[in-house]
């Protein structure tokens, strides 16, 4: 009898080795590799060509028709947002996040919107019986006739059961329990998951049904399986958000049909998850005024803009070495604030800890956020409480200077919509457009011009 050959498959990137290795030398993460045998039949390596279509022929791309694609609109306007206006037909869609944070109320929740506008829907259920998406279901007052519920993790009769229905909207939760029977490795390995996220593909192009699947994350937060499945969707969605707190937050960080800087927020609540119209008066409701340390920012998160709250707190180090710790932001962008204000302010935080915080959960990570940051260090530096009607906004360079940042407008009609009375922006950034007549806008070009018009003279 022939002996069987068998590969190591990293399950954290994918990376085959002929022997096993304890650490992976592409990832480097320990205890990764995975033995897996290789199959020998040579038709599953195969392409097999649509018996129908023929061999198709290069066409000139100037003969090629384009039509906009029509979208499928929730009643959801959040997610129509990150999805790019809505759910595009033949789209194959990942959503991740951590356990427990929502996924799967989500795209119940869709999966009922989209039966009551008279579209079959499939809801393939690996994890759960059908009775346990029935409990969830009753519990989100869900309760639509073309919702279809099936408990399989045979990808064979999952897609049996797609060709019958006909289903005009897949849910597949989740991806990782799955499997495919020729593959011979255990669900959710490598091998498991780019065969059967294949074979779904195929299905949602051939017949123009737009299929979500959900994928579990690591402990470092990323989708788990190899980086090969986020290049075979057309879309990528993060949910995220901290358990403790009520609000979930939508990312998108690829799409092929529309912004990967959208973001939608939610609240989780007793009936399922309901949106937040207006987020920056969520995020600034908790404000405490008057305190030192505080600093309001109007940061973009792709068209929309939302006004935070940055809060820091400095204090004399009991160590040799300082503490810089950030939540919400860069951490590493901490410390060269915090240089920029020592060379070029003058401030003495050499021998100070510094704790930074984006309040409500938001994680930031554009430049326009580091004026905020600086003024945010100083106030608490100086035990000084900054005006509790200022918004600021700019990047902060190595020299001192304060760079424009894009999409300024948007950023102040938001500050002036909620009744905030100044906002300080780079210099450069006042020419070309009219302010509002509301609010007062002051340019700055420097991080001392900008700390003694929110602090005052030291």
């Amino acid at each position: 009898m022939a002996k069987k050959k068998s590969k190591f498959v990293c399950q954290e990137c994918g990376y085959e080795s002929a022997k096993w290795m304890g650490k992976c030398p592409a990832c480097h993460q320990w205890n990764t590799l995975v033995e897996e045998v290789v199959s020998k039949d040579p038709s599953r390596h195969v392409f097999q060509a649509d018996s129908g279509s023929g061999s198709k022929k290069p066409e000139k791309i100037t003969a090629i028709h384009s039509e906009k694609e029509p979208r499928i609109t929730t009643n959801m306007p959040e997610l129509n947002r990150v999805l790019g206006g809505g759910i595009v037909p033949g789209s194959l869609v990942l959503i991740g996040g951590d356990p427990g944070i929502g996924k799967s109320t989500l795209l119940l929740q869709v999966s009922s919107q989209l039966a009551d506008k008279g579209m079959p829907v499939l809801y393939i259920s690996g994890e759960e019986s059908a009775r346990q998406t029935k409990l969830r279901a009753d519990r989100l007052s869900i309760n639509s006739e073309e919702l279809y519920v099936l408990p399989e993790t045979n990808l064979v009769e999952v897609v049996n059961q797609i060709e019958s229905i006909e289903p005009k909207f897949v849910v597949i939760d989740s991806i990782q329990t799955i499997y495919r029977e020729e593959v011979t490795s255990a669900p959710g390995s490598v091998s498991q998951v780019r065969e059967c996220t294949s074979e779904l593909m195929r299905v949602a192009k051939s017949k123009g049904i737009p299929i979500f699947i959900v994928g579990h994350v690591t402990k470092e937060g990323s989708i788990a399986g190899p980086r090969l499945l986020e290049h075979m969707v057309d879309a990528v969605l993060y949910f995220e958000g901290e358990q403790h707190h009520t609000f979930r937050i939508l990312r998108g960080v690829k799409n092929r049909f529309g912004s990967t800087h959208e973001m939608g927020i939610f609240e989780m609540k007793e009936k399922g998850l309901e949106e937040v119209d207006n987020p920056s008066e969520i995020f600034l409701e908790e404000r405490s005024q008057g305190a030192a340390g505080s600093t309001i920012v109007a940061s973009m998160e792709g068209t929309r803009p939302v006004l935070v709250e940055i809060q820091a707190l400095i204090s004399p180090t009991t160590f040799g070495n300082p503490r810089r710790m950030a939540t919400g932001l860069d951490h590493n962008r901490v410390p060269l604030l915090m240089a920029v204000l020592e060379k070029r302010v003058g401030l003495l935080l050499q021998n100070q800890d510094a704790y930074l915080k984006v309040a409500g959960g938001v994680k930031l990570d554009e430049p326009a956020i580091d004026l905020a940051v600086a003024i945010s260090i100083a106030s608490s530096f100086r035990n000084q409480a900054s005006k509790a009607d200022d918004v600021v906004v700019g990047e902060v360079g190595l020299t001192g200077e304060i760079r424009r940042v894009a999409r300024i407008e948007q950023r102040i009609q938001e500050a002036a919509k909620l009744g905030f009375k100044r906002v300080i922006i780079p210099q450069k950034n006042l020419d070309g457009w009219t302010p509002p007549a509301n609010i007062n806008v002051i340019g700055v070009n420097t991080v001392q011009e900008a700390l003694n018009v929110t602090l005052g003279e030291r």
